[in-house]
């Protein structure tokens, strides 16, 4: 039965599909078959998603077959806004069973999926849910990217919060030190946000993006 991964951030641009692509090819290093997901892609025109292409690169490898079938990203619309407005521009509804379905194709072959959410955990999947409802729903363990820009920590406690709200299980806590703008502010938000998980998500480990890189690993 594959391992299933949510990967979703504290909010757009905190490094998602560069953590979800390091993280994939953390786990070839494994050895576990692995492939990424991403529900929905919005803002692209190509046939293949640019976030799952980016994903192949840090894997350092070509498109798979799936993707090019539409498989790891049943949605893509080229409107870059949240995935229930995007569809509705392009007079379409987003079908939880299609992404089910995707998902549950992908599980047959793969024995780790990454699913990359859009922007926060709240964000909008469709006009009834937020992505954090899908993920509620299908019970699977969220890795969570924290950034380092001021303001991070604001948005990595309601995120932690809503979680634990949710009940979801919070796997792991991935602190993205890149682009490090403010060196400063960067290490203490990191420090804050360890010391917080330290003291109400005892269960949850805290890694960083430069440990990734380095060789640290995600176990299942």
């Amino acid at each position: 039965m594959a391992h299933i991964f949510y990967i979703s951030g504290i909010d757009t641009d905190c490094g998602k599909t560069y953590i979800t692509g390091l993280l994939a090819r953390n786990f070839v290093q494994q050895g576990y078959k692995t492939i990424t997901q991403k529900l929905v892609q919005t803002g692209c025109s190509d046939p293949i998603s640019e976030d799952i292409a980016e994903h192949r690169k840090l894997m350092n490898i070509e498109a798979v077959a799936e993707d090019y079938q539409n498989i790891t990203c049943p949605y893509i619309f080229s409107y870059p806004a949240s995935p229930h407005f995007a569809a509705e521009i392009e007079h379409t509804e987003i079908d939880n069973d299609i992404l089910n379905t995707s998902t549950e194709t992908l599980s047959k072959k793969y024995s780790v999926i990454l699913v990359e959410g859009a922007g926060g955990l709240c964000v909008p999947l469709t006009h009834s849910g937020l992505f954090i409802d899908y993920i509620a729903e299908h019970r699977h363990p969220v890795l969570l990217v924290c950034s380092s820009k001021l303001g991070s920590i604001n948005h990595s406690i309601l995120s932690l919060e809503i979680c634990k709200q949710k009940n979801i299980q919070l796997h792991t806590v991935i602190y993205n030190f890149l682009p490090d703008s403010d060196p400063k502010i960067a290490q203490n938000s990191f420090e804050f946000i360890q010391s917080y998980l330290q003291q109400h998500f005892p269960e949850t480990e805290m890694i960083t993006s430069i440990a990734l890189e380095n060789g640290t690993t995600v176990s299942l």
